[in-house]
């Protein structure tokens, strides 16, 4: 059973909880058909072990793969950067998308690190040291005190507050992501509009005509052996949430994604 955020609990009784005869995959819905109870989950993932979660925000409908999984807590890695941008952006560490740090010399496994970037350049590259800068701006306190706000995963950040969320003691489940990204979609977070507005706009990663896809990968460096994908599909007049994490890397979780949206035709 999924835990839902506070203002979205959704009580559902066995007639209306459907799930698949296997555990690779289900679907949750108070009006799914049973051609709609199934994703190829093996297929997506490829051997690869991992989770994924779905859900229309219009209709609740939920598909999900792997549904243990979904329940594990991981680090979020690189994840973080849009709870930390949203904190940065309310508690005035940084101006707006635009505000500029300085590269500071140091050499970093990706080219595209090495240079100056703004909030919102430094998401499209997931440019760590903008990020980490920017939580030591922020502090302990004032971090501690907006992740509890916001519940976001185990709350803890004794890690270290530019290290906390990277394979450290933070960590969140598939299923609270998806809670995240759902209050954050309705704008329900404890921060300003206009701070939310920002940073789903610089979450943009394909803008065509028919939708556009927002979303943050997340990749545990040292071994490569934890990625993430994160976000949300504006089509039409719905939003379609996604959280999918996996023992492999980001671009691996973001493939799954892509081809299940694009298997249930959101994409």
């Amino acid at each position: 059973m999924f835990t839902w955020t506070k203002k979205y609990q959704i009580a559902l009784t066995s007639a209306t909880l459907l799930f698949a005869a296997t555990t690779d995959s289900a679907v949750l819905s108070v009006n799914a058909s049973p051609k709609d109870t199934k994703l190829p989950c093996e297929e997506m993932f490829h051997d690869a072990q991992g989770t994924l979660i779905i859900k229309n925000l219009k209709t609740d409908r939920i598909y999900v793969c792997y549904p243990e999984r979904s329940r594990q807590r991981f680090t979020p890695e690189s994840t973080f950067k849009v709870p930390n941008a949203l904190i940065g952006l309310e508690v005035g560490s940084v101006r707006d998308e635009y505000d500029v740090k300085r590269w500071d010399g140091i050499v970093r496994p990706f080219e595209v690190w090495n240079r100056d970037h703004t909030l919102a350049s430094a998401m499209r590259a997931s440019a760590i040291w903008y990020y980490q800068a920017m939580a030591r701006d922020i502090g302990a306190e004032r971090m501690k005190s907006n992740i509890e706000r916001i519940q976001y995963g185990n709350m803890d950040i004794s890690g270290g507050i530019d290290t906390f969320w990277l394979n450290n003691s933070l960590k969140i489940s598939a299923e609270e992501q998806i809670n995240f990204m759902e209050e954050l979609v309705e704008e329900t977070l404890p921060f300003q509009e206009q701070t939310m507005k920002t940073v789903k706009r610089i979450m943009i990663d394909n803008d065509q005509d028919n939708y556009t896809v927002h979303g943050k990968t997340g990749t545990r460096l040292s071994d490569m052996g934890l990625g993430w994908y994160v976000g949300y599909v504006e089509r039409g007049k719905t939003d379609w949430i996604f959280a999918t994490n996996v023992d492999s890397s980001g671009t691996t979780a973001k493939t799954v994604t892509l081809e299940a949206l694009k298997y249930l035709r959101i994409l």
